[in-house]
């Protein structure tokens, strides 16, 4: 059911906000998802469905992942969220984001209330899951909801709600006030990372809140990238080129990799099964590694 999709930028966008509605699928955004829960304000939350409804089924999103962000389980309006939503958007809305999972069992009932209303209204996909892993018991459960449901694409690190829930010292970016040795964030990333990873599903970093800061999130989006995570979420339009171009593989690596994997295939037919190569020992391990750049580099090319 898992659909391999691009997501090297995913941008966040008030679903209360028409004007930014309508203005983001010209982003260029891998992803787009219009956020009910923390960009609306209570007071407008509910009358906020039908602009996320009314931009996903009048607007031209091209390639772009449509996507809504729902409030959370433990609030007064999940449930009425994915209803209004889904019945008013149908096969307009390829994936819905569901914050603060704490459990396996969250991600099952979404799962089940989507699965009632597909079969309900005669959609003719189903409708993706991506969830926030955004505080301690979603950090410690994360492998469980990694597995938790078919529809479940992407694991999502979520550092703003995770610093409240650890009762963590920082500032208004998420970094640490007071001197810290290494990266603040490395354990729960790699956390994240590896429960996505044992799921087969794609792993997104956490937004980088000073949007005015291009190269403090390139240097945030490039040390996510090396881990391994397959994007970063954007808060403002200004961060999607970053985020786009920093996930995507460089011509100098697709054309590596493709040499790499040539070279290697031909010794193999010979019976070699390890080569030396610009002095470098190539082995079947760097050969899954190149498989990897050609994948990433296959989706950012897009649908044929």
């Amino acid at each position: 059911m898992r659909e391999p999709r691009a997501r090297r930028s995913e941008l966040a966008t008030p679903a209360s906000s028409e004007r930014m509605c309508e203005k983001a699928p010209s982003v260029g955004a891998d992803l787009v998802f219009l956020d009910l829960e923390d960009a609306c304000a209570p007071s407008m939350k509910e009358s906020a469905r039908a602009i996320a409804v009314g931009a996903l089924t009048g607007l031209d999103w091209g390639q772009t992942i449509r996507a809504v962000r729902v409030n959370g389980l433990e609030t007064p309006w999940c449930y009425g969220d994915i209803i209004e939503v889904v019945t008013g958007a149908r096969d307009a809305l390829d994936v819905l984001i569901v914050p603060k999972v704490r459990s396996a069992r969250d991600v099952w009932w979404v799962d089940v209330l989507l699965g009632q209303l597909e079969t309900k209204l005669g959609l003719t996909k189903p409708i993706g899951l991506e969830v926030l892993i955004e505080d301690a018991e979603g950090l410690l459960n994360a492998l469980d909801i990694a597995r938790s449901s078919d529809r479940l694409e992407a694991l999502i690190f979520g550092a703003g709600d995770l610093s409240a829930s650890m009762r963590a010292r920082v500032d208004g970016n998420f970094e640490p006030v007071v001197p810290y040795p290494g990266d603040f964030w490395h354990f729960a990333r790699v956390q994240v990372l590896a429960a996505a990873r044992a799921g087969m599903i794609d792993a997104i970093d956490a937004p980088y809140p000073a949007y005015q800061d291009p190269e403090g999130f390139r240097r945030s989006a490039l040390e996510a990238s090396a881990l391994g995570f397959d994007g970063k979420w954007a808060i403002h339009p200004s961060q999607v080129p970053i985020a786009t171009e920093v996930f995507s593989p460089t011509p100098d690596e697709v054309a590596e990799a493709r040499a790499a994997m040539a070279a290697y295939r031909e010794a193999e037919a010979g019976g070699v099964g390890a080569i030396g190569r610009d002095g470098r020992l190539v082995d079947a391990a760097h050969m899954r590694l190149a498989a990897n750049t050609l994948h990433k580099a296959s989706l950012a090319e897009g649908p044929a």
